[in-house]
This record gives C-alpha cells, structure tokens and sequence, in this order.
C-alpha cells in the first residue's frame, strides 16, 4: 500500500524532472554563441619609389602559394613616389595599420620600416648592405625582425665598368646619376669610386635629390666632357626613366644602368633579376605567416643576373658591340 508520504516524493520528483526537460528544450531553443572568425593577414608594402612591376611578381608569388586576395590576405601598398622624407610616415601607418608583415622595395624603405617597428616582421625585397645598416647581425643569422634579400654584390659594379670600357675603350671620364639621399645608392657609389680608381677612371657626381635637377646634371656633365653615364638604381632614378632616357639622347651620352630590366634608353644594363627577387619574397612572407621567426630566416643574396644590349641606340650613337658581348646578352634590344 502506498502511503501519503510516497506519493508526496513521487510528486515531487516529476515536478523536478519537468523543470529540468523543459530548462533543456530551453537551452536547445537559443542561438549557439558565435565562433570566433579568423583574422586575415595583412601584408604591407612600402616602396621608396611608384609602383613597379616588381610587386606583379611578388603578387604572384603569393598567389602561387595559394594565398587569395581577400580571402586569405589583403594588401596595403605604400608609395614615397621617390620622396624618401615621406617613408617614414608610410612605416608608421602601416605599424598602425598593424600589418602582420611589411615587404620593402629599396633600402631606404627597408630603413623606415625598421625604424619604425622591432615587433612586425619586415622582408626586403631589395636592399643593400644590411649588416653595415644595422638591419641584421650577420647575412646568415639576422637575429632580428628584418630578413629577405639582398641586392649586394659589389662584383657587379666592376663588371658594368668593364663592360663600358669594351664598348667605349678610350673611357676615362664617367658621370655618375644616382639619388644621393638613398642609402642604397650610397653603397654602390663607394663600390664604383674603388672600380673607377682601379681603372684610373676619373668620376663625375651628379646626384640629385629631386627630379627637377635632372636637366642641370645632364648640363654639368656635358659641360665636364663625361664620355659615358653611370645609372645607379634607386627610387627616383627609376621613377624618372622616361625623362633620363631623353636627356642621354639629347646629350649623346652612352648610358649603362645597373637595373636590368629597364629597357628605355640605355645602351647597357647588367643586374639582378629584379622579378625574380620579388616572387621570392613571397616565400619569406609565407614561412613567416606559418610562425617562422624573421631573425632566423637567412638573408639570401641574388642568384639570377641579366644583361642587356640596346642595338637602336648603339646604332644611334655611332657604337660599335663588340659581337662576343653580343652573343652573352641575355637580351638584345634592336
């Protein structure tokens, strides 16, 4: 027989047991709480110059490392335009912006961008002399937050001298174009002072800080009587190609530039790949976006070179190539 007490017990217990079902079914009803999204890497790009095609191949760099605009990273270019005083405003917005890295283009870029930041990641994709700088300790291990590669390779300055002297054999005054606020183009001046005082070739600054001084630096070295022109890359010699070209011409000057791949109105040019050296920036930006430490990737130096012969302009000027030169350009220009 069941007594008052039990069934007291029993009332309860489904009393309790319908308070708990319906909790549940509560529960069930409400929306899930949000899953967290994930961030999406964002690269900078801080250029001392305009944009160049260069970042055409660090962009397919990274897409072929199946990175997706948008999806799995976005960009953030920055350009001085060849105003190098603006750089440094560029590196802090990008620190500001908090990008996950900044790739540069130019050592004076690469030298914004470290001042600005010891924390964000920096990968050069060009640049010179980043021991001397203080941008790493050693090529090998940069300890640091900047790695990429480098554009160093003081050889190339006595190649391009003696590539000139073959075309032009009586050479013994030579112009130099660079942009004397880059500290790129500082270190390949130093490399050409030592090769032209080998050579007993006596050299002509004509540096300039801004384009509108281009036209009064041809004049000096007309006036000087240079036989030749020496290009030193940089930001705002490269921006200015087009107007440079049309000076050599006016002044019948032999141009050689150490950028290969500007084709205008150089006689000749021998450097690095630069295409190559941007498409391999994109590895760097990848292995750090996977957690490697910049300051343990090795600075890696060039490994692709190019020459080219403009066979319109030797004509135009009266040059005769010497036809084994010729037969080792990788490009001729006709």
């Amino acid at each position: 027989m069941v007594t008052r007490r039990a069934m007291q017990r029993l009332g309860r217990r489904k009393l309790l047991l319908g308070v708990a079902s319906f909790a549940a079914l509560q529960a069930s009803s409400l929306p899930l709480p949000a899953q967290p999204v994930a961030k999406i890497p964002v690269i900078g790009m801080l250029d001392g110059g305009k944009r160049l095609g260069w970042w055409k191949a660090f962009l397919e760099g990274m897409s072929e490392l199946r990175y997706v605009e948008g999806k799995s990273v976005l960009y953030e270019p920055r350009y001085a335009e060849g105003d190098l005083e603006r750089l440094r405003a560029l590196a802090e917005d990008l620190v500001r912006r908090q990008v996950a890295v900044i790739v540069t283009a130019s050592t004076a870029a690469a030298l914004a961008a470290k001042r600005a930041t010891d924390q964000i990641a920096i990968v050069t994709a060009t640049g010179t002399d980043h021991v001397s700088l203080g941008l790493a300790a050693t090529l090998a291990h940069p300890e640091g937050n900047v790695t990429g590669l480098s554009t160093l390779a003081t050889d190339l300055t006595e190649k391009r001298v003696e590539l000139l002297r073959q075309i032009v054999p009586e050479l013994s005054r030579l112009a130099v174009l660079w942009q004397s606020d880059n500290p790129g183009s500082t270190t390949q001046f130093r490399d050409l002072e030592r090769a032209a005082e080998a050579r007993k070739i006596a050299l002509q600054n004509v540096g300039i800080r801004k384009a509108g001084e281009l036209p009064a630096a041809f004049s000096a070295a007309a006036k000087a009587h240079a036989q030749a022109l020496y290009v030193i890359g940089g930001p705002l010699t490269m921006d200015e190609q087009a107007q440079i070209d049309s000076l050599a011409r006016k002044h019948k000057l032999p141009m050689v530039h150490s950028i290969s791949s500007l084709e205008g109105g150089s006689l000749i040019s021998y450097g690095v790949h630069y295409e190559d050296l941007f498409r391999r920036a994109a590895g760097y930006v990848d292995r750090i976006l996977k957690g490697a430490k910049p300051g343990d990737l090795p600075i890696e130096q060039p490994t692709r070179f190019e020459l080219v012969i403009n066979a319109k302009i030797a004509r135009t000027l009266g040059i005769t190539i010497p036809r084994p030169m010729l037969l080792r350009a990788d490009r001729v220009i006709e």
